[in-house]
């Protein structure tokens, strides 16, 4: 016997998943509200946050329903420790390497919030993995470490709609990373990520108040052909 549903009570459960104009204003308010955090408050999260954050991560596409995204949460001090150290040294070379015009402004930004965020964790994309056969990847087998970012876009907004802050860490060597968090050679450093609860909201995009850049607006970023 077929455990498909049936077409009535297949289209009962669509007519109850209509979301109304307030859900998607609601929607449109947690992209809004949704921010890179760099600034923590050192509360540590509730019990078990974490782990129901990456459950809802788990719920983004994948192609080829291959769920390629592997979290590893970092909870050894040696480890962050080191974190910190790679942080530091990449974040001089990346000084150096500013223009003259932009150093100084540079030097004043605050990147990461490695040493306040009670919560550390990477994401990686096996590109290894068997699950999906394959589906979706021979033309683009980049689409593995899209689908990871997928997992991370939606544990941020998770994260956001609980009033807690996520910060993406990009200031890494991801040799170093992998080294460090000692994963297997085939998985693939998409990010690290500092979660906790910030010191303030904001709708505006840190680098914007600070003059680092400007949000182009859509209309600039179209292209109808």
């Amino acid at each position: 016997m077929s455990a498909r549903p049936s077409p009535q009570i297949a289209a009962a459960a669509a007519a109850s998943m209509t979301f109304d104009p307030a859900f998607r204003a609601r929607l449109r308010d947690l992209l809004v509200w949704r921010r890179d955090v760099r600034r923590f408050r050192k509360d540590a999260l509730p019990a078990g946050a974490l782990d129901a954050l990456i459950e809802l991560a788990c719920l983004a596409p994948s192609v080829g329903l291959s769920q390629p995204w592997r979290f590893v949460i970092v909870e050894d001090g040696a480890m962050r420790a080191a974190i910190c150290k790679n942080f530091a040294a990449c974040n001089a070379a990346a000084l150096a390497a500013q223009e003259p015009e932009r150093s100084s402004l540079y030097a004043r930004l605050k990147l990461a919030g490695l040493e306040e965020a009670p919560a550390h964790f990477a994401v990686f994309a096996d590109r290894a993995t068997a699950q999906g056969h394959g589906l979706g990847r021979h033309t683009m087998p980049e689409m593995i470490e899209y689908s990871a970012v997928t997992a991370v876009h939606t544990i941020w907004l998770a994260a956001r709609a609980q009033g807690i802050g996520m910060g993406w860490v990009s200031i890494l060597e991801p040799v170093a990373v992998a080294a460090i968090l000692n994963v297997p050679a085939e998985w693939k450093f998409i990010g690290y990520f500092c979660l906790g609860y910030p010191q303030a909201d904001d709708c505006i995009p840190e680098l914007e108040q600070a003059g680092w850049e400007q949000r182009r607006l859509p209309p600039s970023l179209i292209i109808r052909r």
